[in-house]
Protein backbone atom coordinates (compact mmCIF):
# COMPACT_ATOMS: atom_id res chain seq x y z
CA UNK A 1 0.00 0.00 0.00
CA UNK A 2 2.83 2.40 0.84
CA UNK A 3 4.45 1.75 -2.55
CA UNK A 4 1.12 2.45 -4.31
CA UNK A 5 0.66 5.80 -2.58
CA UNK A 6 4.27 6.81 -3.29
CA UNK A 7 3.81 5.88 -6.95
CA UNK A 8 0.60 7.91 -7.21
CA UNK A 9 2.29 10.92 -5.59
CA UNK A 10 5.29 10.70 -7.94
CA UNK A 11 3.07 10.34 -11.03
CA UNK A 12 0.87 13.25 -9.93
CA UNK A 13 3.92 15.47 -9.44
CA UNK A 14 5.31 14.52 -12.87
CA UNK A 15 1.99 15.16 -14.64
CA UNK A 16 1.58 18.56 -13.00
CA UNK A 17 5.16 19.55 -13.72
CA UNK A 18 4.95 18.43 -17.35
CA UNK A 19 1.62 20.20 -17.87
CA UNK A 20 2.66 23.51 -16.38
CA UNK A 21 4.06 26.10 -18.76
CA UNK A 22 5.43 29.57 -18.49
CA UNK A 23 5.61 32.45 -20.84
CA UNK A 24 8.28 32.76 -23.48
CA UNK A 25 10.05 35.58 -21.69
CA UNK A 26 13.55 34.24 -21.14
CA UNK A 27 14.41 36.75 -18.44
CA UNK A 28 11.76 35.48 -16.08
CA UNK A 29 11.18 31.85 -16.99
CA UNK A 30 12.90 30.51 -13.90
CA UNK A 31 10.93 32.82 -11.65
CA UNK A 32 7.61 31.88 -13.31
CA UNK A 33 7.96 28.09 -13.22
CA UNK A 34 5.43 26.94 -10.66
CA UNK A 35 6.62 24.85 -7.77
CA UNK A 36 4.55 21.73 -7.46
CA UNK A 37 4.87 19.95 -4.17
CA UNK A 38 2.91 16.83 -3.47
CA UNK A 39 1.33 17.25 -0.09
CA UNK A 40 0.91 14.24 2.12
CA UNK A 41 -1.98 12.04 1.09
CA UNK A 42 -5.12 12.58 3.09
CA UNK A 43 -8.16 10.40 3.37
CA UNK A 44 -11.53 11.82 2.37
CA UNK A 45 -14.79 11.04 4.10
CA UNK A 46 -15.42 8.45 1.37
CA UNK A 47 -12.22 6.65 2.40
CA UNK A 48 -10.35 7.56 -0.79
CA UNK A 49 -6.83 8.96 -0.77
CA UNK A 50 -6.57 12.56 -2.03
CA UNK A 51 -3.51 14.53 -3.15
CA UNK A 52 -3.08 18.27 -3.10
CA UNK A 53 -0.45 20.29 -4.99
CA UNK A 54 1.03 23.72 -4.35
CA UNK A 55 -0.31 25.83 -7.23
CA UNK A 56 0.63 29.23 -5.84
CA UNK A 57 1.70 31.55 -8.70
CA UNK A 58 5.32 32.72 -8.68
CA UNK A 59 5.40 36.31 -9.95
CA UNK A 60 8.41 37.39 -12.03
CA UNK A 61 10.10 40.76 -11.53
CA UNK A 62 10.78 43.14 -14.42
CA UNK A 63 14.45 43.71 -15.10
CA UNK A 64 15.74 47.00 -13.71
CA UNK A 65 17.22 47.66 -17.16
CA UNK A 66 14.00 46.89 -19.07
CA UNK A 67 12.71 49.77 -21.17
CA UNK A 68 9.92 51.86 -19.66
CA UNK A 69 6.97 51.87 -22.05
CA UNK A 70 4.29 54.54 -22.27
CA UNK A 71 1.03 55.16 -24.09
CA UNK A 72 -0.89 51.99 -24.98
CA UNK A 73 1.04 48.92 -23.78
CA UNK A 74 -0.24 45.60 -25.23
CA UNK A 75 -0.18 42.30 -23.34
CA UNK A 76 -1.28 39.07 -25.06
CA UNK A 77 -2.94 36.04 -23.53
CA UNK A 78 -1.69 33.29 -25.83
CA UNK A 79 -1.37 29.52 -25.24
CA UNK A 80 -2.55 29.95 -21.63
CA UNK A 81 0.44 32.22 -20.92
CA UNK A 82 1.04 35.97 -20.78
CA UNK A 83 3.33 37.65 -23.31
CA UNK A 84 5.15 39.64 -22.01
CA UNK A 85 4.70 38.56 -18.41
CA UNK A 86 6.62 41.54 -17.01
CA UNK A 87 6.51 45.15 -18.17
CA UNK A 88 7.67 48.52 -16.91
CA UNK A 89 5.35 51.40 -17.78
CA UNK A 90 5.22 55.12 -17.13
CA UNK A 91 2.47 56.51 -14.87
CA UNK A 92 -0.51 57.45 -17.04
CA UNK A 93 0.00 54.59 -19.50
CA UNK A 94 -2.84 52.28 -20.50
CA UNK A 95 -2.26 48.53 -20.44
CA UNK A 96 -4.44 46.49 -22.82
CA UNK A 97 -4.80 42.72 -22.49
CA UNK A 98 -6.02 40.79 -25.55
CA UNK A 99 -7.11 37.14 -25.32
CA UNK A 100 -5.92 35.10 -28.32
CA UNK A 101 -6.94 31.77 -26.73
CA UNK A 102 -10.21 29.94 -27.35
CA UNK A 103 -10.81 29.76 -23.58
CA UNK A 104 -12.06 32.45 -21.21
CA UNK A 105 -9.54 34.56 -19.27
CA UNK A 106 -9.56 37.53 -16.89
CA UNK A 107 -7.25 40.02 -15.21
CA UNK A 108 -7.20 40.35 -11.41
CA UNK A 109 -4.60 42.25 -9.39
CA UNK A 110 -2.97 40.57 -6.41
CA UNK A 111 -1.73 43.61 -4.56
CA UNK A 112 -0.21 46.87 -5.57
CA UNK A 113 -1.17 50.51 -5.62
CA UNK A 114 -4.11 50.06 -7.98
CA UNK A 115 -6.88 47.45 -8.00
CA UNK A 116 -7.53 45.71 -11.33
CA UNK A 117 -10.45 43.37 -11.91
CA UNK A 118 -12.02 42.36 -15.20
CA UNK A 119 -14.86 40.06 -16.06
CA UNK A 120 -14.01 36.90 -18.00
CA UNK A 121 -13.42 37.60 -21.69
CA UNK A 122 -13.13 35.12 -24.55
CA UNK A 123 -11.12 34.86 -27.73
CA UNK A 124 -10.63 38.29 -29.30
CA UNK A 125 -11.83 39.99 -26.12
CA UNK A 126 -9.86 42.80 -24.52
CA UNK A 127 -9.55 44.59 -21.20
CA UNK A 128 -7.68 47.79 -20.56
CA UNK A 129 -6.84 49.97 -17.59
CA UNK A 130 -5.05 53.30 -17.16
CA UNK A 131 -2.35 53.08 -14.48
CA UNK A 132 -2.11 56.29 -12.51
CA UNK A 133 -0.14 55.32 -9.39
CA UNK A 134 3.52 54.25 -9.21
CA UNK A 135 4.34 50.86 -7.73
CA UNK A 136 4.39 47.15 -8.54
CA UNK A 137 1.18 45.38 -9.53
CA UNK A 138 1.09 41.58 -9.57
CA UNK A 139 -1.86 40.18 -11.49
CA UNK A 140 -3.22 36.84 -12.60
CA UNK A 141 -5.96 35.17 -14.56
CA UNK A 142 -7.92 33.53 -11.76
CA UNK A 143 -8.84 30.67 -14.10
CA UNK A 144 -5.17 29.69 -14.76
CA UNK A 145 -3.10 31.39 -12.02
CA UNK A 146 -0.02 29.15 -12.21
CA UNK A 147 0.70 29.88 -15.88
CA UNK A 148 -1.13 33.15 -16.42
CA UNK A 149 0.34 35.67 -14.00
CA UNK A 150 2.39 38.76 -14.54
CA UNK A 151 3.93 41.87 -13.06
CA UNK A 152 3.64 45.51 -14.04
CA UNK A 153 6.06 48.03 -12.58
CA UNK A 154 4.58 51.52 -12.85
CA UNK A 155 7.26 54.22 -12.65
CA UNK A 156 7.05 58.02 -12.37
Amino acid sequence: MKIGIATVIACFALVLTAGCGSSSSSSSTAAKTPTVKAAPATTSSAGKSELKGDTTPKFATPSATAAVQSGLVPIAYRDITIQPDTVRVKVGSTVKWTNYDSVQANVTSVGGPQKIASKDFGEGGTFEVKLDKPGVIHYECTLYPTTMNGTIEVVS
